[in-house]
């Protein structure tokens, strides 16, 4: 692998080439009650079901919406770099249809996404790989309104986990009462990385789930 540049300047040449046993986590029917109520094969919240009905696993379907995307497949030769240089950060949430929202098209972004769309050393670490080898010099945040991680008990969540398995998770939930104040944290921790050389051009946004509009965070001081 050629050697990372620091510089944002376009490529001169366009883009570089490319223990212990572990302990088994227990099947949902032994979890507790409050951790049954987050599964999401088993959820039955008693105001709002996550999810209804029997389970069927959707393989079978996904493989046939695949079959029919190759028989008309126009994606040969694209080039790996994004076509608009951009980043999207966002949240998981099923809800949250990015490239939609953005208007966006394939080949013109790179879109990595996590529970909350928050910037953990994971998320660093494919940004890493986004400026530097792949060229990408914009960084847009998407997180949203009701969003998960806003009513989670953090701590009483990792104590339940480390009660059913035995084990702790050693990675934060990263838990947060305020997605507008999320969105600016995670800014803040953008900016602050050593690894990221484009930091000019980086925006926050929370994504309204009741109207689907947009609504800026201003960028946090320096």
């Amino acid at each position: 692998m050629s050697t990372a540049t620091t510089s944002c300047e376009p490529y001169p040449q366009g883009i570089p080439p490319t223990s212990p046993s572990p302990r088994r986590f227990p099947v949902c029917s032994r979890w507790s009650s409050r951790a049954r109520a987050a599964c999401c094969c088993c959820s039955r919240s008693p105001d709002k079901p996550a999810v209804t009905g029997d389970f069927n696993p959707s393989t079978p379907e996904l493989l046939a919406g695949n079959a029919a995307f190759a028989r008309d497949f126009e994606g040969a030769g694209m080039p790996a770099a994004p076509a608009r240089r951009l980043a999207v950060v966002a949240c998981m949430d099923a809800r949250i249809a990015v490239a939609r929202i953005l208007g966006l098209h394939v080949g013109e972004a790179h879109t990595i996404r996590n529970a909350g769309g928050v910037i953990t050393d994971d998320v660093i670490r494919s940004l890493c790989l986004s400026q530097r080898l792949l060229g990408t010099r914009e960084v847009v945040l998407v997180h949203h309104t009701g969003c998960g991680l806003q009513s989670l008990d953090e701590q009483r969540f990792l104590s339940e986990l480390e009660t059913e398995t035995g084990l702790r998770p050693s990675w934060p939930l990263e838990a947060f009462t305020d997605p507008y104040g999320n969105v600016a944290e995670s800014m803040r921790r953008l900016h602050s990385s050593p690894f990221l050389p484009c930091k000019d051009h980086i925006r926050g946004f929370v994504y309204d789930v009741a109207d689907g509009k947009l609504h800026e965070v201003g960028a946090p001081a320096s």
